[in-house]
């Protein structure tokens, strides 16, 4: 990949969540999660611009309050993938960064790894991967993803069982965390986005395993970063206590 190619970063945010109605919006110390995302994003050295990819004038007019970019796309989505692929049509960057809308305490430099990456690779997509010990997360939670990567660090699979599973007498291999940040060719996004969805990908509902079920290959970059998403209203106030903490510690 060129080195001078453009990177354009799209975080996905829709106003309406089953769990979580107008998640983008809510208040944390001061800012709407929105705004601390995008500018996270925004400090990142390797990317040239950021877009919120939305649907919902009430996102877009907060994006557009605080000096941020946002794009209107449609209502009729099935995936964040597709959303993004309709938010850069006319925007000119051969790497397109997909990062999630609820990491308000997103670390900068999982984007610069994750770019340096993807410029040193020919990889058609890349993700990020954090090991479990570094994190809070349980390996047997369903909603913990769980990334096995190859000797050569692209994906093996992804999925929401326990994996590596140790059978008695194996050799222990601590598993990944998958981290939902993505990065792909821009040619690969548009052909990624005609796939018809895949029966493992149905089967998981992991939107990665349509790539891997076509043949592509995916890039995971293992890091030691931590950040705390936002699922349910009950996370605003842990992720209030972690910021204050990183907060005193600067």
């Amino acid at each position: 990949m060129n080195n001078r190619a453009r990177v354009a970063a799209v975080i996905p945010a829709r106003y309406g969540s089953t769990r979580f109605p107008g998640k983008p919006l809510v208040q944390i110390a001061g800012k709407s999660m929105i705004q601390r995302v995008y500018e996270a994003t925004a400090a990142c050295q390797a990317i040239d611009q950021v877009l919120v990819a939305t649907d919902d004038e009430r996102i877009r007019a907060a994006v557009e309050a605080f000096g941020g970019m946002a794009v209107m796309t449609g209502t009729n989505h099935e995936t964040g993938t597709d959303r993004i692929a309709e938010a850069v049509q006319d925007v000119a960057a051969d790497l397109i960064v997909n990062v999630q809308g609820d990491e308000p305490l997103l670390p900068t430099f999982v984007l610069d790894e994750l770019v340096a990456a993807m410029r040193g690779s020919d990889a058609e997509m890349g993700t990020l991967a954090v090991p479990f010990s570094l994190t809070e997360k349980d390996p047997d939670d369903p909603n913990a993803v769980k990334a096995v990567v190859g000797a050569n660090g692209y994906a093996l699979y992804f999925t929401r069982a326990r994996a590596p599973f140790v059978r008695t007498g194996g050799t222990p291999v601590e598993p990944l965390l998958h981290w939902g940040i993505y990065a792909y060719r821009r040619d690969f996004l548009y052909r990624y986005i005609q796939w018809e969805r895949t029966p493992l990908e149905k089967c998981e509902m992991l939107e990665q395993l349509r790539a891997l079920e076509n043949g592509a290959r995916i890039l995971v970059v293992r890091t030691t970063a931590q950040s705390a998403g936002v699922d349910v209203p009950e996370d605003v106030a842990r992720v209030e206590s972690l910021l204050a903490r990183m907060e005193a510690k600067a």
